[in-house]
């Protein structure tokens, strides 16, 4: 196969055997690979009775396509199982290099399943695969694990995806962590890994698959970007995040109210003590790009405090989570917090969340210092890093704040509606009253809130997609249309996990990316089969849902994330959610009675298999 090696490894841990998967060019072509081919693969394994943290939760490390091409913005991986945060539908994707040296080791993927019964890493390079002892960095953080083992390995081109102390302890939202702080952060993947003991994986090797047509490619990739008049603004903003890193948005997102402050409650605060200026301002800072990447969002800053020369980051959703939305504006904590976040392999969207609800919670009287050990107030600094590292640790009232915000409601008797999650996952770092499209997305995306899924902000700034029938429009705009238009926008999107393609790319028309993915495999996709594709893959992991017990009423937002504000550019807005998601089921095919595909939706798909389940 051309694009593909047409195989992944799978890793019994129980057993310490390995065997290869083939993988059939029929499933290549309906679900391309990454999150899309992992709901294939993982299917017949979900079920309500699958224990997210027990032996039997299959983990799947995977590439796509595009990995290890000369397509710009291609250096990320998916990482995907049942969430032990969640208990639905987990994935969650990374940059850096890992995956095209995942890629290289002559394998599409790995896939661990069993317990290992002593902590173990996995070595694979070249088609050879080890089961190594990890028992000397258990308890260790990654970015000590990631210097250890690249000495213990000794090549140069070996990439390393490991956890911290936080999937060891088993937190509900621990991260997989790959690089320079790259984190496949959502869901709580960690945890699993954790709990399979298994440290690190290792990987390099130099057998990339061939692509059909080399000069086909090049051809395509040019004309892939050129960018249209209509996303020039798009453009603008991508160039600020070359300048600034993604933390740039931060200011331009206040201003519009994108930025949930004080716990959701707030929308307005003094953005320039915390924006990329201030960070250029008062620090040392480099750009550092993926594999492939024209663009090179991601900072390394020359820190100098805590006894740390230098840390990753802080990326936006990082800098918000733990700043404004905990009415944090204390720049060096939030860089501090960031970090131990990384090196403890934590997710920072929802430990941010996390910790502006137990304030929440505090000021409300709901908790007290005598309940939590310590004073929780809007703002702290110190107990913001403190609440980090107690988290991480699972100790006092950090062993709480672990579970997420859903368990921390029930564990203290408050409505889910003053819980900032969707399905159990919490909601980041935009605003859905600012951009009424996000609200459906983060109500209807596979993994709860997510804003990668559908990141509807980006449309509504300038970046309509054409040829998918996605238009720019007003951001506050509450119709079955704009519901339609998010459906289609999540299908591109989802399709983006699959190939993979950052979701920063300036190539985004599926005519450019049904052009490239002919180049690379000699298949015949046209814009409607790849933005079929997409589709495919949203709907089985939508029926995957359902089976887990997801039903309509879970296609909700909780009132502390739609409650019009009293400040800011969203002063007064609310999204109608009747009226968007109804015309989101419409457009998906689903029964808006039930919110479950119909019949002839999967049968149009090609999904007739998933019929019996729903």
């Amino acid at each position: 196969m051309y694009g593909y090696h047409g195989k992944i490894l799978q890793v019994d841990l129980s057993t310490r055997q390995t065997k290869d998967i083939e993988l059939k060019e029929e499933d290549l072509r309906k679900f391309i690979g990454g999150a899309g081919l992992s709901a294939k693969l993982l299917y017949p394994t979900m079920s309500k009775n699958l224990d997210p943290l027990g032996p039997e939760n299959p983990l799947i490390f995977i590439t796509g396509p595009f990995t290890g091409t000369a397509i710009p913005s291609t250096g990320r991986h998916t990482i995907c199982a049942k969430s032990p945060l969640t208990g639905v539908w987990g994935e969650s994707s990374a940059g850096g290099f890992f995956g095209v040296s995942l890629k290289s080791t002559g394998y599409d993927g790995v896939m661990v399943v069993g317990r290992s019964d002593k902590p173990v890493y996995l070595l694979i390079h070249d088609g050879i695969v080890e089961i190594k002892d990890a028992s000397h960095l258990w308890g260790k953080g990654f970015y000590q694990t990631k210097d250890i083992l690249t000495k213990e390995v000794g090549e140069k081109r070996a990439r390393i995806s490991a956890i911290g102390q936080g999937g060891e302890n088993l937190i509900k939202y621990a991260a997989i962590m790959n690089d320079d702080g790259r984190a496949a952060g959502r869901c709580g993947l960690g945890a699993v890994m954790g709990a399979k003991k298994l440290k690190a994986i290792v990987t390099y090797g130099d057998r990339r698959p061939k692509v059909a047509y080399s000069d086909k490619l090049k051809e395509n990739i040019k004309a892939a970007l050129v960018v249209p008049i209509t996303e020039l603004s798009a453009l603008s903003t991508l160039e600020m995040f070359k300048e600034f890193g993604s933390i740039g948005y931060l200011d331009m997102a206040m201003y519009i109210s994108d930025v949930p402050a004080k716990y959701f409650s707030k929308s307005v605060f003094p953005v320039e003590e915390i924006d990329g200026k201030a960070l250029k301002q008062n620090y040392y800072v480099k750009s550092v790009a993926c594999y492939g990447c024209p663009i090179g969002c991601g900072r390394l800053t020359q820190y100098g405090q805590h006894g740390i020369d230098k840390v990753d980051g802080p990326e936006y959703e990082s800098a918000a989570a733990l700043g404004p939305c905990c009415m944090n504006l204390d720049l060096d904590s939030i860089i501090y917090a960031s970090h131990l976040c990384n090196d403890y392999g934590i997710d920072t969207i929802s430990t941010g969340v996390s910790i502006a609800f137990a304030m929440y919670l505090y000021e409300k009287g709901v908790l007290t210092k005598d309940k939590t050990g310590m004073e929780i107030k809007w703002g702290d600094s110190k107990a913001i890093v403190g609440l980090v590292e107690k988290i991480a640790k699972r100790e006092g009232v950090g062993d709480i704040l672990a579970e997420g915000v859903k368990r921390m409601a029930e564990k203290f008797g408050v409505s889910q509606d003053e819980a900032a999650h969707v399905k159990g996952l919490e909601i980041p770092m935009h605003d859905p009253r600012a951009f009424f499209g996000d609200a459906v997305d983060y109500a209807t995306a596979p993994r709860g809130a997510c804003h990668t899924k559908g990141d509807y902000y980006m449309v509504d700034i300038g970046r309509g997609v054409l040829d998918a029938s996605v238009i720019p429009g007003d951001r506050f705009e509450s119709s079955e249309n704009k519901g339609a238009m998010v459906a289609r926008y999540q299908n591109l999107r989802d399709l983006f996990n699959s190939l993979p393609l950052c979701t920063y790319s300036p190539i985004i028309s599926p005519g450019h990316i049904a052009g490239l993915l002919n180049a690379v495999t000699r298949w015949d996709f046209n814009p409607d089969s790849i933005m079929m594709a997409g589709e495919r893959s949203f709907n089985l992991k939508r029926v995957i849902n359902i089976k887990l017990g997801i039903t309509k009423k879970d296609d909700k937002l909780p009132k502390i994330a739609t409650a019009p504000l009293s400040e800011g550019t969203s002063q007064g807005k609310e999204p109608d959610m009747e009226t968007l998601m109804r015309g989101h089921y419409k457009e998906r095919g689903w029964d808006v009675a039930t919110g479950k595909p119909t019949k002839k939706k999967l049968e149009q798909l090609g999904l007739s298999e998933a019929i019996k389940d729903i």
